[in-house]
């Protein structure tokens, strides 16, 4: 989600060992999915023993996946309402957003995606409270959205927030795979343009 907000929070490699296990956590959610965030991943990453993961998260790594996707989708909603309370139109609110997107993309050299969509292409049968957890954070994005852009009636400008995080999403994977923000640039055009017909 040119330039752009930084996450707020605590920078890499600082805060507390608890900090660093989340933060680890969501880096590799980010690189490849709930199956590349193991236990034993997480904590090569973050530098801390493996005791610490248990003692912080005695759950486990559906605890600690959790509290990942949650810090990350408080990141989100943060640059989310930093970006669109800039433009005062609709139309240049989306415009601006996927531009947005397409700098982070680019600064993260198109290693990085969304948690969220990584992972729920790993989700078993018995996830389910992971699964909800997905939802009710996609339903964060789609609730800022919704109140920073007004296509219409409320209703209108939810439908319309809830297929701009679809948008996005496919939006990241092609990024991905394409090594290029051109996705979320093309997308962005394509919205903004129907969105200032609409107007």
């Amino acid at each position: 989600m040119a330039s752009h907000p930084k996450p707020r929070g605590r920078p890499a490699g600082q805060g507390t060992t608890r900090d660093k296990l989340i933060d680890s956590a969501i880096t590799l959610l980010r690189q490849s999915g709930l199956s590349g965030a193991g236990i034993n991943e997480i904590v090569r990453e973050s530098g801390a023993t493996k005791g610490s993961v248990y003692h912080f998260f005695p759950e486990g790594k559906e605890q600690i996946v959790s509290e990942a996707l949650d810090r990350h989708s408080d990141r989100v909603v943060t640059f989310l309402e930093d970006t669109l309370s800039k433009p005062r139109t609709a139309a240049k609110k989306i415009e601006t957003l996927f531009e947005a997107y397409a700098g982070r993309v680019r600064d993260m050299q198109y290693r990085l995606g969304c948690p969220l969509g990584a992972v729920c292409l790993d989700l078993d049968r018995d996830m389910e409270a992971l699964r909800t957890r997905v939802a009710s954070n996609f339903d964060r994005y789609i609730e800022t959205i919704a109140r920073n852009v007004n296509v219409g009636s409320p209703r209108e400008n939810k439908v319309f927030a809830a297929f701009v995080v679809t948008t996005i999403q496919g939006a990241w994977i092609r990024s991905r795979a394409e090594r290029s923000g051109k996705p979320f640039r093309e997308a962005g055009a394509m919205l903004s343009a129907l969105v200032a017909a609409k107007s």
